[in-house]
């Protein structure tokens, strides 16, 4: 899809009536960034990165001082840091393990990567009366671990193991993901491609899941009902690489609750359709609209194993998809109660699909109003939207860097909001309504509008809409038809309540 080299950054639309206003926190080539509803940088933590940054309250803020450096490094951070609003070190962790990189001295480091939670908050971002402590409680960590596993692959693998630190550093609970491999659901044929190519990434190893994300369930009603396995201390994870989504028993580490590898047994798994390289899985946290309900950012791009086919010829990245959606649903059922994709956003998904399109990191949090905040991460786009789908607050990232000579990137992992409360060191400026651009008249300067001549032509209506495989005399029509190139589109379809369901994602 073609997009334009220049743009506006910064706050694109606000609407403080409609958007639940507050501070909001990513990371930038800069450090850990806060800033307010129209943009303003409150704060900015130079040099701390985050994989992700998320605020505490009383304006403190996680991130890490850097990451692992070398051929044997993979997404590994040296440490993850409690840092308050002047800088200064509250908690820190970087004992997981003792590294020794070729070439280097041995050092103690965390190896934590794209999670973390701190007791008290089961998903790291505001819920009511679900706060995060400060000066104490346990931390969940989602960490690296080298380690060969022949029933998995005959190559070194970067394994996933979560571990749990008190305050004082001690680890009291950890859990691998190679120890419950058969616990996953891989067939035959994904068994097979993964013990061949468990996703090499050179030598670090082969990243054959990829767990992005792990939370705890917290309270929720599903336990209040009598189901077990949403117990509110289990964990709640996803596997990128293998677009798997899973819950965990805290005591037991089985999983207990799983949907993928595959989306074609069940009715209901055919009706909730293929989740590839997901992102940010959770359980929307009680006290927030959709409680219980969960959450996930379905990237789309290429992820999963199976048979060797023509888009994956070693059976790796076998299942592909060019548009994201957010999904929300009932984690019994399977049934979507809520969505966000390119028919909600405006986009046709065959022709213009990517405009909604994140195929690695990302993340969807609920707020307080029912809004939801949406990280589309590869543009460092950041959205607000209701739950009609209306967008009352847009963000384009203009922090930019350059991941390799000659590239240039404004990627944001995940972005949390948060409520002013949180930071009390600053009085929140004025909040002030950004009415969004008329694209169609919007003009960089120099660039002219004017239309200098207009030839009616003979026999032909100057006032219909003459738009290329559109039937105009029928384009208001339930009964018209627009065809394209790879199809014929009916425009019922895309009307009142038939917008999706008929037309094929």
């Amino acid at each position: 899809m073609g997009y334009p080299s220049i743009h506006p950054t910064g706050t694109l639309i606000y609407d403080k009536e409609r958007a639940y206003n507050g501070y909001t926190i990513f990371p930038t080539p800069g450090g850990a960034l806060l800033i307010d509803m129209n943009g303003r940088e409150v704060n900015r933590w130079a040099g701390l990165g985050g994989f992700p940054n998320k605020l505490l309250p009383g304006g403190q803020v996680f991130g890490t001082s850097g990451a692992r450096g070398g051929a044997a490094a993979y997404q590994d951070q040296l440490d993850l840091l409690q840092v308050d609003w002047d800088g200064n070190i509250v908690w820190k962790w970087d004992h997981t393990e003792l590294v020794a990189d070729e070439g280097k001295d041995p050092t103690w480091q965390a190896r934590q990567h794209h999670d973390y939670q701190r007791e008290g908050s089961p998903v790291g971002y505001y819920a009511p009366g679900l706060e995060p402590r400060t000066d104490g409680g346990n931390t969940i960590i989602l960490t690296h671990e080298n380690s060969y596993h022949p029933e998995i692959s005959d190559k070194l693998l970067i394994d996933d193991k979560v571990i749990e630190v008190t305050w004082d550093g001690e680890v009291v609970w950890e859990w691998r993901a190679s120890e419950h491999f058969e616990e996953f659901g891989f067939d035959e044929a994904a068994k097979k491609s993964l013990y061949n190519n468990p996703s090499m990434r050179g030598e670090a190893g082969g990243d054959w899941l990829h767990i992005n994300c792990v939370s705890e369930l917290g309270p929720n009603k599903w336990y209040d009902r009598g189901d077990e396995r949403f117990a509110p201390e289990n964990l709640i994870f996803d596997c990128r690489n293998a677009n798997i989504l899973a819950i965990i028993s805290k005591k037991t580490g089985k999983i207990v609750w799983k949907l993928g590898p595959r989306f074609d047994g069940s009715d209901a798994e055919k009706k909730i359709g293929w989740i590839i390289g997901q992102h940010h899985f959770h359980m929307i946290p009680k006290g927030l609209p959709g409680e219980g309900d969960l959450l996930v950012f379905d990237n789309g791009g290429a992820a999963g194993y199976d048979a060797p086919n023509a888009i994956a010829p070693d059976g790796t990245n076998a299942v592909h998809r060019d548009y994201s959606r957010i999904l929300q649903f009932n984690p019994i059922t399977l049934e979507i109660t809520w969505q966000y994709t390119p028919l909600e956003a405006g986009w046709l998904p065959f022709a213009d699909g990517s405009r909604f399109y994140s195929p690695f990191i990302s993340s969807a949090q609920r707020l307080p109003n029912g809004n939801t905040l949406i990280t589309e991460g590869s543009d460092g786009h950041l959205i607000e939207v209701t739950p009609k789908h209306e967008i009352v607050w847009e963000y384009l990232s203009p922090y930019f860097k350059a991941p390799a000579p000659g590239f240039s990137s404004n990627m944001v992992y995940r972005a949390y909001r948060a409520p002013y409360e949180w930071v009390p060191q600053v009085e929140h400026a004025p909040e002030v309504s950004i009415e969004p651009i008329d694209n169609a008249t919007f003009r960089v300067p120099g660039a002219s509008s004017e239309k200098l001549n207009v030839t009616v032509v003979d026999g032909i209506d100057p006032y219909q809409t003459a738009l290329t495989g559109m039937n105009a005399e029928d384009e208001e029509s339930d009964e018209g038809h627009a065809d394209f190139c790879m199809m014929r589109l009916d425009t019922a379809d895309l009307k009142g309540d038939n917008k999706g369901p008929k037309f094929d994602l």
